[in-house]
């Protein structure tokens, strides 16, 4: 036995292990290697939307006084923004399509969904499940960018503006607008559009009447056209005047 030992030791040691088979103090395994510390990340930065502080600080206390309201529940809020472009010409050519939801996107800077037709209709020469159009509905500080952007720089570039119209609420204190040309934004660049579109931009608040609706978008500096009003001279006065020869 003696022998045999001493041969396992001499081919241990030429195999650079010490004797007693346990394995030579060097570099420690991958499992027993101390961990490093994690890397320390910065801290991401929350940018609030501008027209989102302006809410809580200016137009939550300028309702609650005009509207008497007795908790700042109860002030009506922007719950989002509806986009939809329909390009009725996508039956004769699909991809204007695929044209109308890339300039959406570039515009709202989110994902757009690709509507289709729910039923056949010959005389259109349309048929069912055929890509006909794209909406996009934002929420948030994205909905809060968009509509700063709306009324700061889109809305001016419109040609001949004189004003939005007022008229244009559903009677729920919803608000939609239509725009004939998708150019009046600065992300769309004119030289590479195949196709000018129109949109439908519905803004959907809390108001429960019409009235509320427009203070509150009238507070964010939705430029609304400004009426004035016409003084009519009532017919009874009129007769009166004829006859004694003064009109």
């Amino acid at each position: 036995m003696s022998a045999e030992k001493e041969k396992k030791q001499k081919s241990d040691a030429g195999k650079g292990k010490p004797p007693g088979g346990t394995p030579p103090a060097g570099k420690p395994k991958a499992s027993q290697a101390p961990d490093k510390p994690p890397k320390a990340r910065a801290p991401k930065e929350k940018v609030v939307a501008r027209l989102s502080v302006t809410y809580r600080k200016d137009v939550v206390p300028a309702l609650m006084k005009r509207f008497n309201y007795g908790n700042v529940m109860q002030v009506p809020r922007l719950d989002k923004i509806s986009i939809n472009i329909g390009v009725g010409q996508a039956t004769q050519d699909p991809k204007l399509v695929e044209a109308a939801a890339r300039d959406l996107e570039a515009i709202v800077g989110q994902k757009v969904v690709i509507t289709r037709a729910k039923k056949s209709i010959s005389n259109f020469k349309l048929r069912e499940n055929m890509p006909i159009g794209c909406r996009v509905t934002l929420r948030r500080n994205v909905m809060y960018e968009f509509l700063d952007r709306f009324i700061s720089v889109a809305v001016p570039r419109i040609r001949d503006f004189r004003g939005l119209s007022d008229k244009s609420f559903d009677g729920r204190g919803n608000y939609t607008i239509g725009i004939k040309e998708h150019v009046v934004f600065p992300e769309i660049d004119v030289d590479k559009i195949t196709k000018v579109f129109g949109m439908d931009v519905t803004f959907v608040t809390t108001a429960t009447t019409d009235e509320e609706g427009y203070e509150l978008l009238k507070a964010f500096g939705m430029p609304f056209v400004k009426r004035q009003e016409v003084l009519e001279t009532p017919k009874t006065e009129t007769k009166e005047l004829i006859q004694h020869g003064q009109a």
